[in-house]
Order: structure tokens, then sequence, then C-alpha cells
């Protein structure tokens, strides 16, 4: 039987990772080792000859169809090029049959513009993956949603958390049902309906009492509170869940997860409170607000929004465990809702002027005994 010899110079591309990089008109790619890559964006690998399996720019990998400098050039101009009409290359032609016998390396300006360019792609591309990778990427980032969620999600009467199997049901009826809305005149289409008017509702007062709405004590708070901003929801405002992509983050998507279930309420789940301690110099805690954040009480209940600061301060919590004055400083230590907590610094460090302090104690409540 004949042995099929193949070429000696054959590059094969063994567990290579595409990168590919629109730009103009033109798509580009890379064919990289994917751990380098990564290691690469986080800033631990500095080599690109580590990154890149070949140091080349392609219009396409699998074909081994090389980008011409020309598509280069149109994609990533520099000046001398851009100044320099392309005809010179007729000139350079000439220049380079009376040089046969010379060696031509690529000047150091050409190999640094390129490497600009590969540096490029490698920082902004889309890695392309296989389906099983896809799907170990989806499993992996699952997990940490649900786990996410399951920190910062308690049953509403018992204040306790859900495992992990009962976070990832109640996200299966939401994705299963369209990303949001029950059965017509469900219980749980019921409950939404009811959380998303309270949320329209209440959006720019103070968040106590908001068990429904939910924002965030982490850096996930300003994304939470922009969403409440309008009187009432918009139709592309509705929070819904279609199940783990791979192009958010899964903070990002946690977050998501976690203002879904809160509004429609395939199980009961409301925000873990935050435990907090406030102090502030209790001469100014007796003195009256001045900031319009102090303006801004709940529907009802005028009374709120009048009084101390001290006054304003207690109305940010919905129980308080222990309220002292310990030497010229006032203390209290209590539970507040996470939407709460950036009103509630922004407030104390107006009125306060900095030398109020706000200190977590503990993320997320879980449990509380009555």
């Amino acid at each position: 039987m004949p042995v099929i010899q193949q070429p000696a110079n054959q590059i094969k591309l063994t567990n290579v990772s595409i990168v590919r990089y629109k730009k103009g008109k033109k798509r580009f790619e890379l064919a990289c080792y994917k751990n380098k890559l990564l290691e690469y964006r986080s800033g631990t690998e500095t080599d690109l000859d580590n990154v890149l399996q070949i140091p080349t720019i392609f219009l396409n990998v699998s074909k081994g169809e090389t980008a011409p400098n020309a598509e280069l050039v149109k994609a990533w101009p520099t000046s001398s090029q851009a100044q320099e009409p392309l005809k010179s290359t007729k000139s350079n032609a000439k220049s380079s049959k009376k040089a046969k016998g010379k060696t031509n390396d690529e000047p150091d300006d050409d190999k640094s513009w390129k490497d600009a360019i590969i540096e490029e792609i490698l920082k902004k591309g889309e890695i392309q993956v296989n389906a099983n990778e896809r799907k170990e990427l989806l499993d992996r980032m699952e997990r940490e949603i649900v786990e996410e969620v399951a920190q910062r999600l308690v049953d509403p009467q018992t204040k306790r958390v859900y495992t992990t199997g009962m976070i990832k049901k109640g996200l299966d009826v939401l994705s299963k049902q369209g990303g949001h809305a029950p059965s017509l005149d469900s219980l749980g289409h019921k409950l939404g309906k009811l959380n998303l008017e309270h949320t329209s509702n209440k959006a720019g007062s103070t968040p106590k009492g908001s068990t429904e709405t939910s924002g965030q004590a982490t850096p996930m708070t300003d994304d939470d509170a922009s969403s409440t901003t309008t009187s009432k929801p918009k139709k592309g405002d509705t929070p819904i869940w279609t199940g783990v992509v791979t192009t958010k983050s899964v903070k990002q998507q946690a977050l998501e997860a976690m203002r879904a279930l809160i509004a429609w309420q395939p199980i009961p789940v409301m925000r873990a409170r935050m435990r907090l301690r406030i102090t502030c110099p209790s001469n100014l805690a007796k003195q009256a607000p001045k900031s319009k954040i102090a303006d801004v009480g709940e529907d009802n209940e005028g009374d709120k929004g009048k009084g101390t600061i001290q006054d304003r301060i207690l109305s940010f919590v919905e129980q308080v465990e222990s309220q002292d004055v310990v030497g010229e400083e006032w203390e209290v230590i209590g539970f507040v809702e996470p939407g709460a907590f950036k009103a509630l610094g922004e407030f104390c460090s107006s009125e306060t002027k900095g030398r109020g302090r706000l200190e977590v104690l503990d993320m997320a409540v879980t449990h509380t005994d009555d």
C-alpha cells in the first residue's frame, strides 16, 4: 500500500484558538494558544511569541489565507503610509530587481507596526471556540451565576438561603417561559405585576421597606439603581432571564437573574439584607438636614422627610439592632435593604461633610432571630 507523504514544511494547527477581529470591511484572524491568550489579556504574559502559534495575520486561518499588506494598510494606516500612495510599490519593485542577491530583512518600523496590529487583535478580538469548549464555558458560568444568586437571595419568611438546586429550577422556569412572565393570572404573574408596580411607584424614593426591588451593595448597585429611574417601567426595562450567555460577565448576569427572580417570583425570594454600622458626631446628628436627599421621603409619610439627620438615617434602617451614644459619637447598628446602601452613603457624606462613617458588617444576612 503506498504511503502518503506529507510536506516536510507543513504546519499543523493543533490545539489552536482563533481570534477574530473586524476592522473596516475586512475580518482578520490570528492563530493562538488559548491559555497563553488569556494570560496575555490578564497581563501575566507579555511575549507575543508565546501567545501566537504563527506570527502571521490571516484573513482565514483554516484556509491558510494570509492578510496582504495592502489590506493591513487600509485598516491600520500609519502616518507615513497614509502620505505615500500605494504607487510607490512599483518603484520599490524596480529597485528590488537590482538587489536580488541581497537579503531583505523586514524594517524595524514595519515590524513594530505589525506587532501593534497583532496586539490590538489579541486584546479586542473575539475568541472562537468549538462546541465542547462552549458547553463547558456555559456550564461553568451557570454554576458561578447560580452560586452568586444563592448567596444573595433568601426566603422572605425564614430569611434562609435557598440551595443552588432551587435557584437553578427557578431560573429554568423563567427561561422556559420566554424569560419573564409566568402564565396569565397565575400566582407568579400576579406577584410579578405587583413587584413591577411597586418598582415604578417607588422610583426616586428612599428604599426603606422596598423588599421586591433590589439594588446592589457591590459595584452592581449603580446598574440596578439606574434601572428604576423612570416612573413607569418600559417594556425593554422589564427584568427577564433567557439563560446564560458568553457575551456578558458572571456578575452582570447574576444581577439580571436576581432581578428577574424577584420580579416574577417563580419561587418566593427577596434580597438578603445588609448589616451596617453607621456612626456620626452626636452634635451633627441632632441638626436638621440641608441636602435635597433629605427631602425625598416615602409616599404618604411626610414626616419621614423632616426631623434631624439622625431621624433621616434611621428611616433608611429597616430593623435597628442597637443604638447608643459613645463619647461624642452617635452609633447605630441595623439591617438595611441593599438598594438603600448607595443613597444612605450619599446622604451621610453630604450631611456630615465626611465626618460620618458607613461600615458594612455583613454583606448578606441570611438568617436573623426574631
